[in-house]
């Protein structure tokens, strides 16, 4: 049983978070005001009703600009923890940090050659094989031509 009691803490901020949730969502649903209107239900952008849709979409680059900078973020940081306690690791958590750093720095080199950082038109590093290409031929099937074929 010994063991155990060292678990009971961890098991009652467990519960507490999860009443602590729970509660609270019943107590929005239960006192929140109940009269939609319009103007409530409307998208809020700062401020500014927005007068038409956007014009595009996001890219998906921009997503992927946005995920390599949290993972890098996060790499940074944990340098932080090891700069704290430099001179209790020596010469092994020198090595270390180096290896951790050379394996961030080569892939960062890694997607800016493959232009995963590049904002504008795609540009290839290594070149497409003539098999991978499409025309407009080869992959849109004319519709009222009866034969499949492009007209």
């Amino acid at each position: 049983m010994g063991s155990l009691d060292s678990y009971l803490p961890i098991f009652v901020l467990f519960v507490l978070a999860l009443a602590f949730a729970g509660l609270s969502i019943v107590a929005s649903k239960l006192l929140a005001p109940q009269r939609p209107t319009s103007a409530k239900e409307a998208p809020y952008e700062c401020g500014i009703v927005p007068a038409n849709e956007p014009p595009q979409r996001f890219p998906v680059r921009f997503y992927l600009v946005a995920m390599i900078f949290v993972i890098f973020d996060i790499e940074v940081i944990f340098l932080f923890p090891w700069a704290v306690v430099y001179d209790q690791l020596g010469r092994f958590g020198l090595v270390e940090v180096i290896v951790f750093a050379a394996a961030a720095f080569f892939s960062l080199l890694y997607l800016v050659a493959n232009g995963a950082l590049d904002w504008g038109p795609v540009r290839r590093v290594r070149p497409v094989s003539s098999l991978q290409s499409r025309t407009t031929a080869s992959t849109v099937r004319r519709v009222g031509t009866g034969s499949g074929e492009a007209a």
